[in-house]
């Protein structure tokens, strides 16, 4: 039942306006709100929901699991793991594909509440100028409770999601009665006439029916939350039925009454059911939010675990499911979005226009990496592999280009959003490697320092250091500074280097390694996955199973804290320098985010030039 609320919240809720954007589109362009054109946009809407959800997400992207994972990051990880050197392209596409999710969970939680709350106006029109106040009202409760955690709301997702789904079904079926007529869509044939006969507003029209679909990475993204078959049987013996019954029982209600029908989806219900309907609706669009935003939370761990974003505080909101995080600045950019979408397109008819780019984009970038698994991982023939992409690429590149179309009704807000992430994250990835570089050319070799301490040893004192690096073969610069001011040794002086696999998790007996240079200097590299909290302290407790007896009082952990300076001459221009330079000073300290007792620690502060 959980799955059904987390997995299909987003889809689940596209009934209260995809089609509804259909026929606004294609009636306003000059097709008449007849029977052809209605059996031809569900028509089209059902075929998009078998091939793009059902073939592509249910059939074939569920199986590309990376240890039971899935996502974007999870995908590209997956990808680049079959390369011997990662390709830059493979990063590149998880990075587009990253960055065109946050446009989409921006937009998703507008778009959804603002659906379900304008269902007030069939109600009772004179409360339509509080729809604004009302949605902004739910939107900042929904974040605001995110500080809290998600096992209260999601203690119901499952029984008020599989309601709403049931109440799909059953309103949509008491119209499908009144005129079975209509279920003669399910024949793509009416779908090509019409496209055939409205060729003009074709574009248009794609870009409508899209909506349909929104949502289905969500599937691929909980991939790892439930499981491949829950999500399956979810969608075959509930979502998908009634999902189809919801569109063909509103295509029957329109086909009765006309041009009347404004909003069919509120319009097709009993009066006595309204009301507790908007009430429904309005859940199930705060779940679809709370999914989309406990997305972002996660994705964005994926990305600092990954190295192409800095370091962010990552709070835990339950004790026993480590996948339910908060992170307060994902958590208020995200607000201040949504509340300025909402004030700023004051309809979900005009949300509508800036929805499908990010979510297209994102599917293009999914199916890319796909063929990089079918090929080098399932080892898939090049003949089958282009029978299957093929097709779905064509039409998802055909709705890629209808909602391109809208640009500039909206659709430019997802595009911004997703460069300004992925200018931010190459900023990153390439200051980062250039401050690696330079620390790695200041840096004397380990191997030299601990052959010429063997030789001449300071003075030693008792207790164990740990030097934090990310250069395995450099001597770390706090270990130089602590020996230039302080002039002695611990008698046990180790090395340690965090490294973040590319796999989701570590098991226990392969997250801690350890080698000895001699009997005062140990290396030692913690592998961490990147769905994992990186908590070292309990990670080196592991290694008292390989010898080393560790006690976290008897232990002082040496960071370097690095103050960066801009360089006018070489690299990246000035002010790129000076991106970079805010984005690691405002990035969580390394204390905190290794989880590192405050009073074990020894910070020795140092000046780059980079």
């Amino acid at each position: 039942m959980g799955a059904i609320g987390v997995v299909y919240g987003d889809i689940g809720t596209s009934p209260l306006y995809a089609f509804r954007e259909a026929l606004h589109v294609s009636t306003t362009a000059g097709a008449p709100a007849n029977d052809a054109t209605v059996l031809g946009l569900l028509s089209l809407i059902v075929w998009t929901l078998i091939i793009l959800v059902t073939g592509k997400y249910i059939g074939i992207v569920l199986r590309a699991d990376n240890k039971g994972e899935g996502g974007t990051l999870s995908l590209m990880a997956l990808a680049q793991a079959s390369f011997k050197n990662r390709p830059t392209w493979v990063l590149v596409l998880g990075v587009m594909g990253a960055a065109l999710f946050y446009g989409d969970a921006m937009i998703t939680p507008a778009i959804s509440v603002l659906s379900a709350i304008e269902g007030v106006q069939v109600v009772a029109p004179n409360l339509g100028r509080w729809i604004i106040p009302m949605t902004i009202v739910v939107i900042i409760g929904l974040f605001a409770a995110q500080r809290f955690g998600t096992s209260g709301v999601a203690a119901v997702f499952g029984p008020v999601t599989a309601v709403w789904f049931l109440a799909l079904g059953y309103f949509g079926l008491m119209r499908i009665i009144e005129d079975p007529g209509v279920l003669a869509a399910i024949n793509p044939i009416y779908g090509v006439n019409f496209i055939g006969t409205h060729t003009g507003i074709a574009a248009a029209t794609f870009g409508a029916v899209f909506l349909a679909v929104t949502g289905a990475e969500a599937l691929y993204a909980d991939l790892g939350h439930f499981g491949r078959k829950p999500i399956v049987i979810a969608w075959f013996a509930l979502v998908f039925p009634c999902l189809l019954l919801n569109y063909f029982g509103q295509g029957a209600y329109v086909m009765e009454h006309g041009e009347a029908v404004a909003n069919p989806f509120f319009q097709m219900i009993p009066d006595w059911a309204q009301v507790p309907m908007v009430i429904l609706a309005t859940m199930a669009t705060v779940i679809a939010s709370q999914a989309v935003i406990t997305g972002a939370f996660s994705l964005t761990r994926q990305a600092v675990q990954l190295n192409i974003l800095p370091r962010m505080t990552v709070l835990h909101t339950s004790a026993t499911q480590p996948g339910q995080i908060y992170m307060p600045l994902v958590n208020g950019l995200l607000l201040i979005a949504v509340v300025l979408l909402v004030l700023g397109f004051g309809s979900s008819s005009h949300l509508g226009a800036a929805y499908g780019i990010a979510v297209t984009g994102e599917m293009l970038v999914t199916i890319g990496l796909m063929v990089v698994v079918m090929y080098r991982i399932w080892h898939w023939h090049v003949s089958v592999i282009a029978l299957v992409v093929v097709p779905i690429f064509i039409i998802e590149a055909i709705f890629f280009s209808s909602n391109a179309a809208k640009f500039f009704q909206g659709g430019w807000v997802p595009v911004m959003v997703a460069l300004t992430i992925a200018a931010t994250i190459a900023v990153w990835i390439v200051g980062r490697n250039r401050l690696a570089a330079k620390t790695r050319r200041d840096e004397v070799p380990l191997s030299f320092l601990v052959e010429n301490l063997s030789k001449k040893k300071p003075t030693i004192v008792p207790g164990t250091a740990v030097f934090l690096t990310s250069d395995i073969e450099g001597a770390p610069t706090a270990l130089l500074h602590s020996l230039k001011h302080y002039k002695v040794l611990h008698e046990h002086n180790v090395i340690l280097t965090v490294v973040t696999s590319s796999a989701p998790r570590v098991s226990d007996d392969e997250k801690v390694t350890i080698d000895a240079y001699n009997d005062l200097f140990y290396r030692v590299v913690v592998t961490f996955g990147y769905m994992e909290t990186p908590n070292i302290p309990k990670a080196l407790a592991l290694a008292r199973k390989l010898g080393w007896k560790f006690d976290i009082m008897s232990t002082s952990f040496f960071l370097s804290r690095r103050s960066l300076k801009p360089s006018p001459k070489g690299g990246m221009p000035l002010f790129l320098d000076r991106i970079f330079i805010a984005l690691a000073r405002n990035a969580t300290d390394a204390t905190e985010y290794f989880h590192i007792p405050t009073g074990r620690v020894v910070e020795i502060g140092t000046q780059v030039v980079i």
